[in-house]
C-alpha cells in the first residue's frame, strides 16, 4: 500500500493549521513533520509546542523525521507529543540499534533515515528490526531541491534487500518529488512518499487531491 506524506515544511506558517486540516480532508493518510536543528542540518525548522498544537487538532499519522544530533535525547518527548512514526539519521547516532529500541519501548514505529552518500550496508544488522527505512532523495537541510538521480537504484537495492529477507519494511522517500520523480520511485519500490512543495506550493487541498490520484492510478496500472 502506497501513503503520501506531506511535509509541512513546505507549508504557510501563517496558515499552518488551516493547510493540515486541508491535506487532511483530501484523504492522506499521514503528515510529515521535518525537525531540524541548525546542527546535523544547517536550518532549523520548528520544535515540540508546534508538534504538540497540531496533535490537539489532526487525526493523522504524525511521520516524525527527526535532523538532529543525538536524537536519542527527544525521543520519549516526541512519543510524549503523539508522534506516530520516529525516524532518526544514521549518521546521527553513535548507537543506532539502541535508539531503535528506544522508539520501539516508547510504543512507537521506528524508522531510519540515510543520507544520499550513505551506503545501505549501515543497514545490515539492523533492518529487521526497523518499521521504515527513509531513503533521502536530496540532501537534507532545505525545501524545494532537485531530485538526486542515483537514488532510484538505491531504492530498488534496498526494495530487493527486502524481499530477500521476507520483509514488509515500508521505504519512505523525501525531496524532490514531482509527477515524473513519483513515477521513478513507485517503480523502484518505494511506498511512501514525502511532498513538500508538490503539495503545499500551491492550493494544499488540490495537491494532495492530484497526488493521491496518481498514485492511486499506479496502483491500479500495477494490478
Amino acid at each position: 500500500m502506497v501513503r503520501l506524506s506531506p511535509s509541512i515544511l513546505a507549508a504557510d506558517f501563517t496558515k499552518l493549521g488551516e493547510q493540515v486540516r486541508q491535506v487532511e480532508e483530501a484523504g492522506v493518510p499521514w503528515l510529515h513533520i521535518d525537525v531540524m536543528d541548525g546542527n546535523f542540518v544547517p536550518s532549523i525548522s520548528f520544535g515540540m509546542p508546534v508538534i504538540a498544537s497540531l496533535r490537539e487538532k489532526s487525526g493523522l499519522v504524525f511521520d516524525v523525521h527527526l535532523m538532529i544530533e543525538k536524537p536519542e535525547r527527544y525521543i520519549e518527548e516526541f512519543a510524549g507529543l503523539g508522534a506516530d512514526v520516529i525516524t532518526v539519521h544514521a549518521e546521527a547516532c553513535t548507537h543506532l540499534d539502541r535508539v531503535i529500541h528506544q522508539i520501539k519501548a516508547a510504543g512507537k514505529k521506528a524508522g531510519v533515515a540515510l543520507n544520499p552518500a550513505t551506503d545501505l550496508s549501515v543497514l545490515e544488522y539492523v533492518l529487521d528490526q526497523v518499521d521504515m527505512v527513509l531513503i533521502m532523495t536530496v540532501n537534507p537541510g532545505f525545501g524545494g531541491q532537485g531530485y538526486i538521480p542515483y537514488s532510484t537504484e538505491k531504492i530498488r537495492r534496498l526494495r530487493r534487500m527486502c524481499t530477500e529477507r521476507g520483509l514488509s519494511t515500508d521505504i519512505q522517500v523525501d525531496g524532490g518529488i514531482n509527477e515524473k520523480t513519483l513515477k521513478l520511485v513507485l517503480e523502484a519500490g518505494a511506498n511512501v512518499i514525502v511532498a513538500g512543495s508538490a503539495v503545499f506550493g500551491g492550493d494544499p487541498g488540490a495537491g494532495a487531491r492530484k497526488y493521491l490520484s496518481l498514485i492511486e492510478e499506479f496502483e491500479r496500472q500495477k494490478k
